[in-house]
């Protein structure tokens, strides 16, 4: 957990709308489909037979409708249905486009919560703000040291596709807390916790298309020793307010902070 601010869940409400008109201005219309091997050089295509099942049997879709998806690594493509088939729905590519990626990096170190829901809440919510790459963090107070990837990748899947993202964040496998602060990151480092020493506010201790890597700790926070040895690996503490808020909670408002930052 990490402090926040004294009325986080009414910002990170009005946040979350904002983001979601801004980024699905017709959600009724528009619906995201993900082909992680589609490329911009592939003229036809076979959606996978999970996709297929959802094209045809849920939505309803037949042959000549046009659909768009994307392969997560920035290509929207527009398409269009050649043999409506529930288990390998065939398409065509009409066109292909490049969406530009941000200016910056947000990479996001949390640990895995008790509660599995509110943890893919936290990478449901991360993907539709714009969450860049997400390591779960085993720490020393860690209720939950193992983790659900294949469940974890759905999420971020469904939430790219549903926030008509044209990137998939990138999930890490699960390190201690030990192992993740050693490794080289070049990302503006930083450590938000809940002991007394002297933090910035996150917002001020960044700048606009700066990378930053953010670790958030468990229900029970960091430890001491844990802070001391972030802090000798060059992670500065920052505060996200006066509250103390769930892990999931302080991620998302993390996540928040930065995007907003950025788009001024």
């Amino acid at each position: 957990m990490a402090p926040g601010t004294q009325n986080p869940e009414l910002y990170l409400l009005l946040y979350l709308n904002l983001n979601f008109l801004i980024y699905e201005p017709h959600p009724c219309k528009m619906q995201m489909f993900y082909t992680p091997t589609l490329t911009h050089e592939i003229s036809e295509f076979q959606f996978a037979p999970e996709e297929s099942r959802h094209i045809v049997k849920v939505l309803r879709k037949k042959e000549g409708e046009i659909l768009q998806t994307t392969n997560g690594n920035g290509y929207l493509f527009t398409v269009r249905i050649r043999e409506a088939h529930p288990q390998h729905c065939m398409a065509e590519v009409i066109s292909s486009q490049r969406k530009p990626n941000k200016r910056y990096h947000l990479h996001l170190a949390v640990a895995p919560t008790k509660n599995n829901a509110r943890y893919e809440w936290f990478l449901e919510k991360a993907t539709e703000i714009g969450v860049d790459e997400i390591t779960p963090l085993i720490c020393k107070r860690s209720e939950r040291k193992a983790i659900k990837a294949d469940r974890m990748e759905k999420v971020l899947e469904s939430a790219m596709k549903q926030s008509l993202r044209a990137y998939l964040p990138k999930l890490n496998q699960a390190i201690s807390f030990q192992d993740f602060i050693k490794k080289e990151h070049q990302d503006l480092r930083l450590i938000a916790h809940c002991d007394e020493d002297e933090k910035t506010d996150l917002k001020r201790k960044f700048g606009a298309d700066q990378d930053v890597l953010i670790l958030v700790g468990p229900e029970g926070d960091f430890t001491r020793e844990e802070i001391r040895m972030a802090y000798d690996q060059g992670f500065a503490p920052v505060s996200l307010g006066e509250s103390r808020l769930r892990t999931e909670t302080a991620a998302i408002m993390a996540a928040a902070t930065v995007t907003i930052v950025n788009s001024g």
